[in-house]
Parts: structure tokens; C-alpha cells; sequence
């Protein structure tokens, strides 16, 4: 690969990166609400002079504009994301790290078990196209890819935890649990995960089949395929050899940003069943207008989107050399 495709799309990153800091700074500050009330805890008795006072301690008195922004621009440079409003004197980078676990977890896991499936289901899908198990996989995958997490969320709750009781309906642990082993605490923790991971999972299962398929069909008209088939190769080479390979292309692009996204995490699955990641701590930040936490989230996501974007350019430069050119 060439220095100088590599040098074209890592110069496209960081300036997308700077775009992205300069937006980060405005965006959550044309929020309404007064963070310096959020703050005081609400109280309707509060005075002039303690809000005065709070303001002055978050340096929300001074300018937006040059003086929080060059204050915000120095800090950001320098890997300091500042200090949560609502984090007890913790760091920004304390209160995410404390959070990102549970969301790699859960996500992590999903897009596991949605690749695997998904690409596996759309593939044969593809191949056995006109079939039953085509139209069934197809109609499977389409229902999926247009069902919201959130719905199919409280569809699991609704069945699996509220009718048949057999899963928790919120969290991650059970609140003031003991365990009388370390086997008890993941049976526990697996419970917990069972729904969520399932909603995670079922939603992005639908967008690889569906991708997958139209990629193999597409795939089964080149020309190396009708060769392969004239020498006589058998279907099962020719799929997994020829034509998934081949095919797998287009589902790089949409795995990279799916992983982007893993980072921040679908904010309704978090929120439908109450699980501590940052998509439940990205709800609480947006409640207490809390500036340099909602800053925090929205660059790490945007930055992992931006580098997965990146690391699909750079494998697609390996997997495909037209790409290069």
C-alpha cells in the first residue's frame, strides 16, 4: 500500500477530528437550560449571589466566545477533558472510564454474534436465491432492519422478563446481591445480559443479511465464478473460495462504523433495560446539562467512528487494490 493513500486518508481523519472538536464545543451550548441551576440541585429558594458563585467556579461567567473556546481548545489538545459537573470532582475521562466496560461488553458481544450470523444467513440467502429459504431469510431480514432496538427491546421485556419471568427486566448485577461464588456472580451477570445482548444482536443481524445477499448475488455474475463453475468446482468451494471473499466488500465499510458506534452504544437498548454504559450516562449528562461530559461522549464517538472509517479504508486498500487508485 502506498504512502501516499495512506497519507491522503489519514489527513482526511484528523481534519474531520478538528471539524468535529469545533462543533463539539458549540453544539451542546445552544442546549436550553442553565447548568449553574442543575448544579445548585434545583432549589426554588436559590440566590443571585450563589449562582453568581457557581458560575464563577465552572468558568461559566467568562465569554463563550473567545475565552471558553480557547480554554476548551488548549485543554482538548492536550488529552484534558475537563471536570463533570455532576461527577463529584472526577475527570470527564474518570466518569466515561468508569461507564465504557458495560457498553464494550454488551456491544462488543452483539456485533460478534450479528456478524456471524448475519453474513452467514445473507450468504446463503444469496446463493440459494429464488429458494424458500431465500424468501424466508430475506422477508426475516427486512423485518429486522426496519424494527427499532427500542421495540424489540420491550418486545423481549414484554415476554421474556414481564410474562415468563425468566430473565431481569433492568441493570446489570442484582442490587445488593451477595454471591457465594465468582460462578454465582456470572450466572448472574450472564441473566442480566441476556436480554440485552439479544436486542443488540437481533437488530444489526438484519442489516448484514441484507447486505450480504445482494452482494452475493451481484458476486455470482462475475466472470470468475462462471469460470470456477466450468472447471467443475463444487458450490460449497466456490462460495466459500470465490464468491464470499469477494462479496464481503460492501460489509466492511458497514462493520467498521458499526464499531464506531459500539464505542458510545445504542442509547435506547441501554436505557429500555437500565444498563450502566455510556448510552445511559450520555441520557443523565443531557438531564444535568453537563457540558464538559456531553463533550466527552460526543467526541469519543465521533473519533471512533472517524478511525473505524479509517480502518475500513485501509482494509479495503489491502482487500481490493483498485481501491488505491
Amino acid at each position: 500500500m502506498s504512502a501516499r493513500f495512506l497519507g491522503r486518508r489519514i489527513a482526511s481523519a484528523l481534519f474531520t477530528i478538528l471539524l468535529i472538536v469545533v462543533l463539539n464545543f458549540f453544539l451542546f451550548r445552544a442546549l436550553p437550560g442553565a447548568p449553574e441551576r442543575i448544579l445548585a440541585g434545583r432549589h426554588a429558594g436559590i440566590t443571585a449571589e450563589t449562582l453568581a458563585g457557581i458560575r464563577e467556579r465552572w468558568g461559566l461567567d467568562r465569554p463563550v466566545f473567545p475565552d471558553q473556546f480557547v480554554t476548551y481548545l488548549g485543554s482538548t489538545a492536550t488529552g484534558d477533558l475537563g471536570v463533570s459537573f455532576l461527577g463529584r470532582g472526577r475527570t470527564v475521562a474518570e466518569v466515561i472510564g468508569a461507564r465504557i466496560g458495560p457498553t464494550l461488553l454488551l456491544f462488543g458481544l452483539g456485533e460478534a454474534i450479528a456478524i456471524v450470523v448475519g453474513l452467514a444467513l445473507g450468504a446463503y440467502s444469496g446463493w440459494r436465491r429464488g429458494g424458500a429459504l431465500d424468501y424466508l431469510g430475506n422477508g426475516v431480514g427486512l423485518i429486522l432492519y426496519s424494527m427499532p432496538y427500542f421495540l424489540i427491546g420491550m418486545g423481549l421485556l414484554l415476554l421474556f422478563a414481564t410474562t415468563l419471568g425468566w430473565f431481569p427486566t433492568y441493570g446489570m448485577t442484582t442490587s445488593g446481591a451477595s454471591y457465594a461464588s465468582p460462578i454465582d456472580q456470572l450466572r448472574d451477570l450472564l441473566s442480566h445480559l441476556a436480554l440485552p445482548l439479544a436486542t443488540v444482536s437481533i437488530g444489526l443481524i438484519g442489516a448484514y443479511s441484507i447486505l450480504m445477499r445482494s452482494s452475493i448475488i451481484e458476486t455470482l455474475g462475475e466472470d470468475y465464478v462462471t469460470t470456477a463453475r466450468a472447471k467443475g468446482l463444487r458450490d460449497g468451494r466456490i462460495l466459500r473460495h470465490h464468491a464470499f471473499p469477494n462479496a464481503l466488500l460492501p460489509a466492511v465499510t458497514l462493520i467498521a462504523i458499526n464499531l464506531g458506534y459500539v464505542v458510545a452504544g445504542a442509547i435506547t437498548v441501554e436505557v429500555v433495560f437500565n444498563w450502566p454504559g455510556l448510552g445511559t450516562l450520555t441520557v443523565e449528562a443531557l438531564e444535568a446539562r453537563d457540558y464538559p461530559l456531553l463533550q466527552g461522549l460526543f467526541l469519543l464517538l465521533s473519533v471512533a467512528v472517524v478511525f473505524a472509517n479509517l480502518g475500513a479504508d485501509i482494509v479495503y486498500g489491502f482487500l481490493d487494490p483498485r481501491v488505491r487508485v
